[in-house]
């Protein structure tokens, strides 16, 4: 597939602009709880209001421009919060703290975190992702779902963070809102309150049901979560009204999701960055471009430790660009920029519409696939990489069994399709007792009919002894004989 350059930085440009200008109007009235009658900028004129929404994602392309597209992951991503993201509210604070404490960041989301792991953080920060893959729907998503398991674990956060990641991505070579929508349902869990929801919209759309009946639908449905407030299955929901009802019309869209109330910032600028992809830099209106005007106001990030974060817009979108081909070329996606025009086959538009990662043979998609559940985590040994998971959680009290659940995968496109025997011991412990402390697993060659590169699961169960301590660490240890390596894994274990 080709995209022309200029197309791709007239959409690129669009997009945060748009998210620009829909923060700007809509965060006034962030928080409200009932419907609204907003009809534009409440604010002065060349003075956009700062956001977290898109302060964090400076923060991801400096991790990008630092560490390079290979190394972009969730570990990663945690050490970029602790350095450079200052807020502690809500779920920022929750992940950030378990962090701090040495719990895993994609563990980190989902400790504590009951309420907020369903709310907004995540799904606000994805056009980064999709602007750096655009078309590459599954691998916007894979970065995606990297950085919502901080802070949003295995909550409906998470979820929403899939579905937008998705449908910007797609808006980079479709036009058709309801496609758009269906392929980002298409990467999400069918049973998620996420994606009833968003069928529930789009089914009393069809019906013609007035947008505010639809919202105060939705917002019965999902009272439940959180109180309904500042939730990720209500506002997703909002910025779809604003896209059906909007048809099209940049300013009726956006205008409609704010209306819609609760996360007003954060829908608006949604609305703006995805009709802002579709139909480019020059389609948005002028009066509202020129109001806005092209700088960029940061209130989240931690300035004492850098000053290379883009000013303007044009910066932004000019060090994105130089990273796009890049990241496209490392993840072996066949996307082009070129010079010249763009040529999408047909049969790629049908292949976007289809369940995350569905036999996809990357070594990180793969794993971090097996790894999309509660309190799990990956951790990359050599040749090998090992899924980890705290079956019931990590708080733990005296006298409690917790069960540790490893599985190890082959990388087999790193180094080769070859298996290995991995020897897993969990060391002694002052605090735990573990009777059957050592096992042996056993990764295979993948084949074209098996499409295996797994071990089996295997359990151990550790007894909590009576303990001072406010944080355990038991240690596991992975020996991969043929490779003659040594591995050391430390899991945490909070007491409570």
């Amino acid at each position: 597939m080709k995209l022309n350059k200029q197309t791709y930085i007239d959409k690129v440009k669009g997009c945060f602009t748009g998210k620009n200008i829909g923060g700007t109007i809509g965060g006034p009235y962030e928080g409200t709880r009932e419907l609204l009658d907003i009809k534009g900028f409440k604010t002065e004129k060349g003075e956009p209001l700062p956001n977290d929404d898109l302060d964090l994602q400076l923060v991801w392309l400096q991790a990008l421009e630092d560490q390079g597209p290979k190394h972009i992951d969730s570990e990663m991503l945690g050490e970029y919060w602790l350095s450079f993201i200052t807020p502690y509210w809500n779920e920022y604070g929750i992940s950030k703290t378990n962090m701090q404490r040495g719990i895993p960041p994609s563990v980190a989301g989902d400790m504590d975190n009951n309420i907020w792991k369903h709310s907004n953080g995540a799904w606000i920060r994805t056009e980064i992702w999709a602007c750096l893959a655009p078309g590459a729907v599954d691998t916007a998503v894979k970065y995606a779902l990297e950085d919502a398991l901080v802070d949003h674990g295995s909550g409906e956060g998470t979820y929403a963070t899939s579905f937008i990641a998705a449908l910007e991505s797609a808006a980079f070579v479709v036009n058709d809102i309801n496609q758009l929508i269906d392929i980002g349902l298409s990467k999400v869990n069918k049973e998620s309150r996420l994606h009833q929801t968003i069928e529930l919209v789009r089914k009393l759309h069809a019906q013609g049901i007035d947008y505010k009946e639809v919202r105060n639908r939705i917002v019965e449905l999902n009272k439940d979560i959180g109180d309904g407030w500042f939730q990720a299955p209500n506002n997703i929901a909002f910025v779809v009204i604003g896209l059906l009802y909007g048809n099209g019309d940049f300013k009726k869209s956006m205008l409609t999701a704010i209306n819609c109330g609760d996360d007003t910032d954060c829908t608006a600028a949604t609305v703006g960055s995805i009709l802002g992809i579709m139909y480019g830099y020059e389609k948005i209106p002028n009066d509202w471009k020129e109001y806005i005007g092209d700088r960029i106001i940061t209130c989240s990030i931690n300035r004492g430790v850098s000053f290379r974060f883009p000013a303007t817009i044009d910066d932004l979108v000019n060090r994105i660009e130089k990273q796009t081909q890049y990241l496209l070329n490392a993840n072996f996606e066949k996307i082009e920029l070129t010079d010249g025009k763009t040529e999408v086959d047909e049969q790629f538009i049908k292949s976007l519409n289809r369940e995350f990662a569905l036999d996809d043979e990357r070594d990180d998609v793969r794993n971090l696939k097996y790894s999309l559940k509660p309190y799990t985590f990956k951790t990359r040994l050599g040749a090998i990489t090992a899924i980890i998971s705290y079956v019931d959680g990590n708080l733990v009290k005296s006298g409690e069994t917790k069960k540790v659940e490893v599985m190890i995968v082959n990388n087999i496109k790193a180094f080769g399709n070859q298996g290995y025997e991995v020897k897993v011991e969990v060391l002694d412990h002052e605090n735990y007792v573990c009777e059957d402390s050592a096992k042996e697993l056993y990764s295979p060659c993948w084949t074209p009919m098996t499409k295996l590169a797994h071990s089996e699961k295997t359990t151990f169960e550790l007894v909590a002894k009576s303990s001072k301590n406010s944080t355990d660490t038991v240690l596991f240890k992975f020996v991969i004989p043929t490779r003659g390596r040594e591995y050391y894994v430390p899991i945490k274990f909070i007491r409570r």
